[in-house]
Parts: C-alpha cells; sequence; structure tokens
C-alpha cells in the first residue's frame, strides 16, 4: 500500500478491511480489524514455516523482521535500538517495571504515584511490590478536567517517589493525559517515568523521546490494527544505561565464561520466543497506518468519537461520561434503567461490536465516580458515518 490520499479515502480502507463488510466493529479499543496486508503478512510466514522449519524461515527473511524496529521506531520518534519487540503492552510495562525493582529495589517509605484511572494490569503488580517491600502506592489527584492534575503531581513530588506511572489515554473514560507536561515535571527529579500508551499508539501522534518517557509500552493489536500477542517497548538511553531487565534469558543476554553479558540496547528486554509470524503482521500494521499518516487517522478517529458523543447524548436517557479537555477514540456511555451488560448484549445482537467497561479494569476511577458499569464504543478511521449512525439508533430502541 502506498500513496493513502489526505483526507483518507475510507472507501478504501474498507476495502482495505474484509471485516467490515460483515460487521460494524466498534470495538478498536479491544482489538481492531486487520487490513488484508497484516493478514497476509502473518499467514504468508506461518505458510514459510510450513513448508521450510521455523528458524530457517526467520533466517530468510531476516531483513524484513530488522525492519519492524524501524517502523516502530519512525511511529513514535526514537532510534530502533531503543526498540523491544514483546508480547503485549502488559508484558513491556512489567518488564519496566521489573528492571525498576530488580536494579533499583524498593523499600518502606518509596512511594509510586499512578494517575487515578490507571490500568489494573499496571496496577496489581505495583500493589503486589508494596504489600512485599513496604513501598506505598497513591493515586494523583484529577484536575477540573478529569485528567492528571500536574499541579497537584509536582506539589507531592519529593526524594521518596520512586516511580510515576500514567496511562496516556485510559480505557474507560476518553480522556487524553498530557503526558508531555508530566514529563517536563519529572525532568530532574530521580523517579521513573513509565508511560501506558497501549490506547494512544496508532490512534495519536505519540513522540516518546518528547514525552520525556524512560518508558514506553504499546500493543499491537488496538489501534494499530496489528495482531494479537504482538507490542514493544521503548526505553529511553537513561534506563538502559542505569537499569538492568529481571529475569533475561539467551536473547537478552550472552553467558560468557565469567557471567553474563547484556544485549546492547532495549533488546536486553526482550525474550528469545515469541510469535515470529505476528511480529511480521505488526510490522506490515505499523507500515500501513504509517502510510496513511497517523495525524490524519487520528482526526478521522476524533471526528467519529465527536459525532458519536453529540447523537448519543441527544437520546433521552442516554449518558456519555467521557472527560478531559482533548479526548480520545473512545466513547463510554450508560442509558437509564438499562444494565451496561444489557444494553452491550442488545447492541451486539445487531451487529455492532461494542464492548462493556467495568471497575475490574480501573477500580480506583469506577468507584471515584460511582460508576458500576458502562457502554465503550470505540471507531477507528475504517468505520463509516452509518456505523455510527446504526450505533444510536441501536441505544435509542433499547428497551429501557
Amino acid at each position: 500500500m502506498s500513496g493513502m490520499s489526505d483526507p483518507l479515502d475510507v472507501g478504501r480502507l474498507r476495502a482495505d478491511t474484509a471485516g467490515s463488510s460483515h460487521v460494524a466493529h466498534l470495538n478498536n479499543a479491544g482489538a481492531a480489524l486487520p487490513p488484508s496486508v497484516v493478514t497476509e503478512a502473518v499467514v504468508g510466514f506461518l505458510r514459510l514455516e510450513e513448508r521450510m522449519g521455523g528458524y530457517e524461515a526467520y533466517a530468510r527473511l531476516a531483513d524484513d523482521f530488522a525492519a519492524v524496529y524501524g517502523s516502530i521506531a519512525t511511529l513514535v520518534g526514537c532510534r530502533p535500538d531503543q526498540v523491544a519487540l514483546v508480547e503485549s503492552a502488559t508484558e513491556g510495562w512489567s518488564r519496566a517495571f521489573q528492571a525498576i525493582a530488580f536494579t533499583r529495589p524498593l523499600g518502606p517509605g518509596s512511594r509510586i504515584l499512578v494517575s487515578s484511572a490507571e490500568y489494573a494490569s499496571n496496577v496489581l503488580p505495583v500493589l503486589q511490590v508494596a504489600a512485599r517491600s513496604g513501598a506505598r502506592l497513591e493515586f494523583i489527584p484529577d484536575d477540573e478536567h478529569g485528567c492528571v492534575d500536574v499541579e497537584s503531581l509536582v506539589r507531592t513530588l519529593d526524594d521518596d517517589v520512586a516511580i510515576v506511572a500514567i496511562t496516556h489515554c485510559p480505557s474507560q473514560n476518553g480522556l487524553v493525559n498530557d503526558v508531555a507536561s508530566i514529563g517536563a515535571a519529572l525532568r530532574g527529579h530521580p523517579a521513573w517515568y513509565l508511560v501506558d500508551a497501549c490506547q494512544s499508539v496508532g490512534q495519536l501522534p505519540v513522540d516518546a523521546p518528547s514525552i520525556g518517557a524512560d518508558f514506553l509500552s504499546a500493543t499491537g493489536r488496538k489501534w494499530l490494527r496489528g495482531p494479537r500477542g504482538t507490542g514493544f517497548l521503548y526505553a529511553s538511553d537513561h534506563a538502559l544505561d542505569a537499569l538492568e531487565p529481571f529475569p533475561i534469558d539467551m536473547q537478552s543476554a550472552t553467558w560468557t565464561p565469567g557471567g553474563y553479558e547484556l544485549q546492547p540496547g532495549a533488546r536486553r528486554y526482550e525474550y528469545f520466543e515469541k510469535s515470529y509470524a505476528a511480529i511480521l503482521g505488526l510490522g506490515s500494521a505499523i507500515d500501513y497506518a504509517l502510510d496513511c499518516g497517523i495525524e490524519t487517522l487520528a482526526g478521522r478517529i476524533a471526528q467519529l468519537a465527536a459525532r458519536a458523543r453529540t447523537d448519543l447524548s441527544s437520546v433521552d436517557g442516554v449518558r456519555v461520561h467521557d472527560r478531559g479537555v482533548e479526548r480520545s477514540g473512545i466513547v463510554t456511555f450508560t442509558r437509564e434503567a438499562v444494565a451496561a451488560a444489557d444494553l452491550v448484549r442488545a447492541i451486539t445482537a445487531l451487529g455492532i461490536n461494542v464492548s462493556l467497561t467495568s471497575p475490574a479494569t480501573a477500580r480506583h476511577d469506577f468507584e471515584a465516580h460511582g460508576l458500576e458499569g458502562m457502554v465503550r464504543a470505540s471507531p477507528h478511521a475504517y468505520n463509516s458515518e452509518d456505523e455510527i449512525d446504526a450505533l444510536v439508533r441501536a441505544v435509542a430502541e433499547s428497551m429501557p
């Protein structure tokens, strides 16, 4: 694919997306429909493995695998040697957190600050470490718009703050946290800065070095439209110089006569065994997105999400719960007298894919806002205005 027009040729995007002719897929914050080039890359490599063996197929396409690092580097504005290929955003985030805890052990008095809307898979390992080390987990207050209050963060910073972990785009409230301002506030402070970009990479322009993150994790299956079981971790030069991942294997380090030697760059955060077919699919997905233009994709996604918010808000009894100054492609809502789970079932029965978001994913945020569950719709650039209209009709016609 090359030469995608600006503005986007939505008809071409849909033609490239086989699933769009079968379902109105508004669950891209869960797992997006892949373009055909992604499926072809994955299946093509599996066929090559079938014919000649896994190691041999990898060797045949070694240059193609190396190119994936370059595509990711272009996507997030870094160098290829600052990129590690991992199996998910959670796996990338966890390896970063493990490296901090292994190299700079946390103890009584250590403070770990996270956003109030932080994702459960990031909070749970912090709770584990805190329970055993005496470290304290603290939630950063929100500002008047519902985003991380940067001024409150600055006021609470002291030498006891060991880690600051922020989700760029939470999965359940539509907001976009100002991660660059947080990075600027942390400049010169010894705390490690982790950014979960799981819901932003692919739908918003993201420049990891400009954000100032020590680590930034992302997944392939959501807005990038890549295969499940793929993701990447960006590591800053400071993190690479000062931290050591744990555990390591023969991909991340070399067993030497006197001990071991870590691989140069972010490859030290990788393990040997991974789905190489899926990695080629991830590379194809990123190249497809880059060819479309990330800013162009972002504009289209924002347009569709704004239409959904406006039209859903006009339905009697519907409340849209999104917050923030800048908003992502995630749209969350409830309907009075209809349980969110029941509303999801009613919508999906009509061939419209949405998802249920519940306190299990972000308990602190849900409890702070008195919510028990919401419907989440997340349009991508290949979705049509007609699909947004169909969603609104389905919600309006649901039985209260």
